[in-house]
């Protein structure tokens, strides 16, 4: 098997993150997602408690400003350094799954991406957040529209192209028709015809 970067983009409470775990486990791949805030903790001196408060923000537009392209928001500085950390490992020839970071848009110019986008219908999605955190519907519902609403914030802050938006992706998928082991299955499948396989 030639490079293999598998991109997984995600809507809160789909099971995405598990899909995504579930493909590195089945393509025996790295997965990149909590693991670069560490990586960037130890590059950077800060702690992975400092880097997880400003990791997928936007910046404050209030307290920060760019000249010539470099910028004294933390914020942009962290998300910079994840762009480049995975492009970086996309330059290496090392084949990865990456779990959001824009990776579909900032890694688009190597041909061994496969971006992938996992949605889930609402009650679904309020079920096995409700089962995971233990929270009531209501709750459950708010926790993913905050969830959503942050990533999109973020995905659009870095990206020109809209989070979710189907063209970004070579394939979107509901995991609630299938469950999530049958979506794991399926992708994988479609994977492999991808790579030839």
């Amino acid at each position: 098997m030639g490079q293999l970067i598998i991109s997984v983009g995600r809507e809160f409470g789909s099971g995405g993150r598990i899909i995504a775990e579930a493909l590195a486990k089945r393509f025996n791949l790295p997965i990149y997602d909590r693991h670069l805030i560490t990586e960037i903790a130890e590059k950077t001196g800060l702690t992975t408690e400092e880097i997880e408060k400003y990791n997928e923000n936007p910046k404050h537009r209030l307290f920060s400003r760019s000249v010539r392209g470099y910028s004294n928001s933390i914020e942009d500085n962290i998300a910079e350094m994840q762009f480049n950390f995975l492009k970086t490992k996309a330059e290496s020839g090392e084949s990865f799954v990456v779990v959001g970071r824009c990776s579909e848009t900032k890694l688009r110019e190597y041909p061994a991406l496969c971006s992938l986008f996992i949605i889930g219908d609402m009650d679904a999605k309020i079920k096995r957040v409700m089962e995971v955190y233990e929270l009531s519907e209501d709750k459950a519902k708010d926790l993913i529209d905050k969830k959503d609403r942050k990533r999109k914030r973020y995905h659009n802050y870095h990206c020109s192209a809209h989070w979710g938006d189907s063209r970004l992706y070579d394939l979107c998928i509901n995991s609630s028709r299938l469950g999530i082991e049958g979506t794991v299955d399926c992708l994988e499948n479609y994977i492999r015809a991808r790579i030839g396989e």
